[in-house]
């Protein structure tokens, strides 16, 4: 039986539907702390590094304490370092540890530490993205990602399906519009729709064996 886009939809969000966000520990909230960790993250998966490294580190960055940019402020080069590789983020350890520190910096003199003084700034979804790539470490890529994690708490941000995400769809046989897959899933879903499709293009996910006890009926 051919199955709908919608229960393919819901297959993935069942199966694969944890955001990378929450994989890293972030329980994301419109709120300063969960919003920068969520930078850290976007910058740690901007790298050509595994994702399941990425987030290893960005947990590792957390359980250090490291979780608003003034304790990333205050933190030595090298305890950044060292928390990098506890989580395995070794090939890009260095660079990364200064890219968050000056990143931090950056966070507190021009925003006061609160990335919604960002967007507030910010002349619409553009613009939110073009700010973002103020920060070292984050160009296009990484706007992309913070832009398809945080749209959940940031819906004019919303939809946010990346290149990543849109190849994923195809992947799996599910429309590549961007308004067409957000037409599959709830809004609050929409991150996590995206996490899924993202796994489906780092090939993560076997189409073959979506369950279709996934999709419910």
């Amino acid at each position: 039986m051919t199955r709908s886009h919608r229960q393919t939809a819901t297959a993935l969000l069942a199966a694969h539907g944890t955001t990378y966000a929450a994989q890293a520990g972030i329980t994301l909230r419109d709120k300063p702390s969960p919003l920068y960790r969520l930078l850290v993250l976007a910058t740690l998966l901007s790298t050509r590094i595994d994702a399941d490294i990425a987030v290893a580190a960005a947990r590792e960055l957390s359980a250090a304490g490291f979780r608003t940019p003034q304790k990333m402020d205050e933190a030595t080069w090298q305890q950044r370092v060292e928390a990098l590789g506890r989580g395995h983020y070794r090939r890009y350890d260095e660079s990364t540890a200064s890219r968050l520190g000056d990143g931090a910096r950056l966070l507190l003199d021009t925003y006061r530490g609160d990335l919604r003084a960002l967007r507030d700034s910010a002349d619409g979804p553009v613009a939110v993205r073009k700010l973002l790539q103020d920060f070292p470490g984050i160009g296009p890529t990484g706007a992309s990602i913070f832009a398809r994690e945080v749209q959940g708490v940031w819906p004019d941000l919303a939809p946010s399906y990346d290149r990543k995400a849109l190849d994923g769809a195809r992947r799996l046989g599910l429309p590549e519009d961007p308004g067409e897959l957000d037409a599959l899933v709830d809004p609050e879903d929409r991150a996590r729709l995206a996490a899924a499709l993202v796994r489906a293009q780092l090939g993560k996910i076997d189409p073959a064996k979506l369950s279709t006890d996934d999709a419910g009926p």
